[in-house]
């Protein structure tokens, strides 16, 4: 069996790859694996289990509550929250595992489930391995020891979550909204009650699109990853600003008073000034991966910034933030996590921080994101080729050098290998984006002739 655990938890169509019967089993092998960790050592086991609204998640939270359950954990059901809320309210409640039914930004038809492990941290890799290998004993008919009597978990709603995560939220503030109008793409998601109540509670005027769930509509053409929407009714309505999120609210993309989209760089960039201004930003370091455009790395080299980069995936942003005690880092593509308030990315958080910002500075989002200046980015998939050999290729190191002799200091070359696709992905990055698209294409020819 391959492995089920991608980087972001299990995921696939739901009720073809995944299904209810693995639902529950995984989640029955979850709280064996936990349980002979010691986790429930001395105390009655407990998880916090959570969805986004998809028509699938229904079903799959009633299969993860019965597997749960089943194997003597009490449960408390949180309904439709962000990820990072369940993250949170894990922590907050002191459970033992929490359990997160979502596929992020992908179309309705698809679903996930994420465990989050004590204190709402992502689990560790070995222990979702023992998890998938305690999965396939029990689905190819090995037994397992089943509670019974008073020993069966417990079932209840909770639903004082939604206001204990808002609180949470404002709490981090370190001004209020006052005076903003802020526009808010929900993507029919997963936030669709709490940003919008969080944004009123902080004091701004919030006009909301994309915050009219039906179980079918999740990031149906609006949300973080179609902002045609967003940045028409920012225009329309004269706001300051729009934030747009993704199904399940873990990241976040802006656009400013004139439509024009503020990425995650651009908004790691604002943060990261703002934390340090209020002698919050640990080390004066963030962290960002090898995808983050060059024009974010210089800018933080002007302000007197360091920045620690790591290999792609917001997954590895946390390892290195956590390992070394810093408190901002982040993708491009909006994941952005501030570590002393939240174990993972929090779209609406890093919202309220970047409006808070905007409210408390005086200045529009466009000036303040100014702060860098986005290099013209080309990116080309290289596919049918072998990935394996893109660090040991002589003539594709040749190619590359002349690239970066040609581009100078003023640009830069990446190339990474997919981890899921037999492509490699070619990235180039110069003051002039007619030089990126052509050194972007040789590179690729090079890719196809060494490793082709």
């Amino acid at each position: 069996m391959g492995r089920l655990f991608g980087t972001d938890g299990v995921r696939g169509v739901a009720n073809a790859d995944l299904t209810a019967e693995m639902a529950l089993g995984l989640s029955v092998a979850a709280a064996h694996v936990l349980a002979e960790a010691g986790t429930f050592e001395g105390h009655r086991p407990r998880a916090v289990v959570g969805r986004d609204p998809r028509a699938s998640g229904e079903f799959l939270e009633a299969a993860v509550v019965a597997g749960l359950a089943s194997a003597g954990v009490d449960v408390l059901r949180v309904g439709v929250l962000p990820t990072p809320a369940v993250a949170f309210l894990t922590g907050e409640l002191g459970a033992d595992l929490g359990v997160m039914l979502s596929a992020s930004h992908n179309a309705m038809p698809d679903n996930g489930i994420k465990f989050f492990a004590r204190g709402g941290h992502k689990l560790a890799d070995e222990l979702e391995d023992r998890i998938e290998s305690v999965y396939e004993e029990h689905r190819t008919g090995a037994p397992w020891d089943r509670p019974t009597g008073s020993g069966v978990g417990r079932v209840r709603d909770y639903e004082e979550g939604s206001d204990r995560y808002v609180a949470h939220l404002l709490g981090v503030l370190p001004n209020r909204l006052d005076g903003l109008k802020v526009v808010l793409d929900e993507a029919h998601g997963a936030a669709a009650r709490v940003s919008p109540e969080a944004f009123q509670q902080a004091g701004a005027e919030v006009v909301t699109i994309g915050a009219e769930p039906d179980g079918l509509n999740i990031n149906d053409g609006c949300g973080s990853t179609h902002l045609d929407k967003i940045k028409a009714a920012v225009v329309e309505h004269g706001a300051d600003l729009g934030i747009a999120h993704d199904g399940d609210a873990d990241r976040c993309l802006a656009v400013d008073h004139t439509g024009a989209e503020v990425d995650g760089d651009q908004i790691l960039a604002v943060l990261a000034l703002a934390m340090r201004e209020r002698s919050v930003l640990r080390s004066d370091t963030v962290v960002a991966t090898v995808m983050s455009n060059l024009g974010f790395k210089l800018a933080m080299e002007r302000e007197g910034i360091r920045l620690v980069q790591t290999a792609v995936g917001d997954r590895y942003v946390l390892e290195e933030m956590k390992q070394h005690g810093f408190a901002l880092g982040g993708e491009q593509s909006g994941h952005v996590i501030i570590l002393d308030h939240a174990t993972t990315g929090d779209g609406t958080l890093t919202g309220l921080l970047l409006a808070a910002r905007v409210a408390q500075s005086g200045r529009t989002l466009a000036d303040l994101a100014g702060v860098m200046e986005r290099l013209p980015q080309v990116l080309i998939n290289v596919p049918d080729v072998d990935r394996s050999r893109v660090g040991t290729s002589s003539e594709l190191a040749s190619a590359v050098a002349d690239a970066e002799r040609e581009l100078g200091e003023t640009g830069r070359v990446l190339l990474r290998p997919s981890g899921t696709e037999p492509l490699v992905r070619v990235m180039v990055e110069a003051a002039d984006i007619e030089q990126a698209r052509s050194v972007a294409g040789r590179l690729a020819d090079a890719v196809k002739s060494a490793l082709g």
